[in-house]
């Protein structure tokens, strides 16, 4: 009998091995080029790319375009707004001759990534030291935009302020969450329910318990317009973007290279191979470092490296679920609240906003699996709002009763099921791996932030600003999940 169970684990390891190990050298075989050529090559481009000599940063990025890169300091999987951080964060540190930063995407349209659907929620109220400190600077940055990128940059940030409503069941973890945000600089203040109905007259508040309202640096801005900007600036200072999907890892025993708990030798990776559109080969690059911002395709792109696979350390895997968010217009034409309404985000789990100064609304949900409408078509999509979302609404506000829908938005976002935060940080076992992905509803506000965390750690070799060591990959393995607490 353990003869039979030794010869069936020898099989899975050699069958795991073989696929996640030696696939993708068949699909990007070649030969080993010749030491003499390979520097007779790298001297023709290099001359190639001085002959030209670019005048301008505009003329650098074009020329530096026009060519598929053989090698990179640093690969990023995912050009959404963490990615886009990621990169702009590590050229802005190394300048514009810096390190090479190349970044990849599937759609480079950026239309179908969570961003897109994002309302661009801008708020402190956070039960964890990491999320105020990172929504602080995220706010700092958005306020600091005309000054650091030019008077022509608007982001269109509202300070209307940030409203978070309370039952009886979550009164008490809200008064904790904001002595802890207060302790961080924040200026939120507690309300009770005849201070909320004395400010905001339009609400209901009949079952509301109390509410924090944020007067400082809360808000929201336009997701859209900041993702544009990031990842512009960052094409700016030399990152390169490439339309191109991530297909495999090329692997390579080290045996000069001892990790502490890997029975075996250490088999490490410094090549991706990709495929263009409209491309049948597929192509390759080496890498120094790669990280992983693929927002929900995070957990099918870590695979490819043979995280949640193999043994050992690599046995956990990447706890990242496409969730489903979904985001409605509607105008309201009598009773309207009036314009200093700030965002609100109710108990229910629904939250909603002005857009503009007259009657139209926005109101955003992010439903459990459980109540996700079965299909994307528009007549799903408005079931799921009358039956699950106008009932929340016209409870709290009672003259959003009637309000007709004038637009749907819905899409995809990346959720940590794990503890519902965000991963950053180095793989255990790689040493040249990052993961920054998982941060839910947050990541576009986190974006600014997260990328100067990771480029820290690459140029620095650790935080200097804001520690994030505690959202670490590690906190999966010793399972100590850090929740963010949700109020109910």
């Amino acid at each position: 009998m353990k003869m039979h169970l030794r010869r069936l684990l020898s099989l899975n390891k050699s069958l795991i091995d073989r696929r996640y190990f030696h696939r993708a050298s068949n699909l990007c075989e070649r030969k080993p080029e010749n030491p003499i050529w390979r520097t007779l090559r790298i001297l023709g481009e290099d001359l190639q790319f001085k002959r030209r000599a670019p005048k301008t940063p505009e003329e650098h990025v074009k020329l530096l375009n026009r060519q598929f890169p053989r090698h990179a300091d640093v690969v990023i999987i995912g050009g959404g707004a963490i990615g886009s951080s990621i990169a702009y964060w590590l050229k802005y540190k190394t300048n514009y001759d810096g390190i090479h930063v190349v970044v990849l995407d599937k759609d480079t349209t950026f239309k179908k990534c969570s961003t897109a659907i994002s309302m661009g929620a801008l708020t402190q109220q956070y039960s964890l030291p990491e999320n105020i400190q990172l929504a602080t600077y995220g706010a700092e940055f958005l306020r600091n935009s005309k000054r650091t990128f030019g008077d022509e940059i608007n982001i269109n940030f509202d300070p209307a302020g940030y409203l978070l409503l309370a039952s009886e069941d979550g009164a008490s973890q809200l008064e904790d969450n904001i002595k802890l945000q207060n302790e961080y600089g924040t200026i939120n203040i507690l309300l009770s329910p005849q201070q909320i109905k004395k400010r905001f007259p339009y609400l209901d508040v009949t079952d509301v318990a109390i509410g924090c309202l944020g007067l400082e640096r809360e808000g929201w801005f336009n997701a859209w317009d900041m993702l544009t900007l990031i990842r512009s600036n960052a094409i700016k200072l030399g990152a390169q973007y490439i339309n191109a999907e991530a297909i495999e890892f090329l692997f390579e025993e080290k045996k000069d290279i001892m990790v502490e708990g890997v029975e075996g030798y250490y088999q490490g990776t410094n090549q991706i191979v990709v495929k263009l559109p409209n491309e049948e080969d597929y192509r390759t690059i080496e890498f120094a470092y790669c990280i992983i911002a693929a927002g929900h395709e995070s957990t099918e792109v870590s695979k490819l490296a043979g995280i949640g696979i193999k043994p050992g350390m690599l046995s956990i895997p990447l706890p990242i679920e496409k969730r489903q968010r979904y985001v409605y217009s509607f105008d309201c034409k009598e009773h309207v609240p009036s314009i200093n309404t700030p965002m609100i985000e109710d108990y229910s789990g629904i939250y909603f906003r002005r857009e503009g100064l007259a009657g139209t609304f926005l109101v955003g949900a992010s439903p459990h699996p459980d109540f996700t409408p079965p299909s994307d078509t528009e007549e799903d999509k408005s079931k799921f709002f009358n039956e699950m979302v106008l009932p929340c609404l016209s409870r709290r506000v009672p003259a959003f009763k009637d309000v007709q829908v004038t637009g749907t938005w819905s899409g995809p976002y990346d959720y940590n099921v794990f503890d519902g935060n965000g991963i950053v940080g180095p793989h255990p076992y790689y040493i040249n791996m990052y993961l920054a992905t998982g941060f839910s509803n947050q990541g576009i506000q986190q974006a600014p932030g997260v990328g100067r965390a990771v480029a820290e750690m690459i140029v620095d070799g650790g935080f200097k600003t804001i520690d994030l060591t505690r959202l670490g990959f590690d906190r999966l393995i010793v399972d100590k999940p850090m929740y963010q607490l949700r109020i109910a």
